[in-house]
């Protein structure tokens, strides 16, 4: 009888440490989807390399993320959709264009591109079990970002994708 006590405890603590997220990590809800990140830790990062990142934008007429309302008001039931979008698009297009000559930036950047990745699971994971609905405005709003991007040489592109983040975790932040 106490062995049976003793595996309910350890179990229902095993259940909750995994349901609580790690120091500094965040649930953010995404329609059903809820995922731990760390926003503080990616805004440390990125804050750190901002000015750099920046500075090598040579276009300061054109935004990727804020063209006219390309993440404002967009509904809740298409958070997900957007968000797991845009998490596929800062791996697989933004962070493999993004190097410099600067080893200590190519550090960050690898850091925040490492918990980009991780999320993306998560967020595929979602996407997977059908939990993450992608609507017709969160399919225009990220056409819009891309035709925004790919208006750009790849580097140029990513650079300024990249300079953009704060824009994207500002929106993560209050969507939260």
């Amino acid at each position: 009888m106490k062995g049976s006590h003793l595996f309910l405890y350890l179990f229902s603590m095993s259940c909750w440490l995994n349901m609580t997220p790690t120091a500094g990590n965040k649930i953010f809800h995404f329609g059903p989807c809820r995922i731990s990140m760390s926003v503080t830790e990616i805004r440390s990062g990125f804050t750190a390399i901002k000015a750099n990142i920046q500075a090598r934008d040579p276009i300061r007429t054109l935004s990727i993320l804020s063209y006219p309302h390309s993440l404002h008001r967009v509904k809740s039931s298409d958070r997900c959709c957007i968000t797991h979008h845009l998490f596929n698009f800062y791996v697989d297009k933004v962070f493999k264009h993004c190097k410099t000559e600067d080893s200590y930036v190519n550090r960050k950047i690898s850091s925040i591109a490492n918990s980009f990745l991780s999320v993306k699971r998560k967020l595929g994971q979602c996407h997977e079990q059908n939990k993450c609905m992608c609507g017709q405005e969160s399919a225009k709003k990220f056409k819009q970002i891309l035709v925004n991007y790919e208006g750009l040489n790849v580097t140029s592109a990513a650079i300024k994708s990249l300079g953009e983040l704060d824009i994207l975790l500002d929106w993560l932040e209050k969507s939260r």
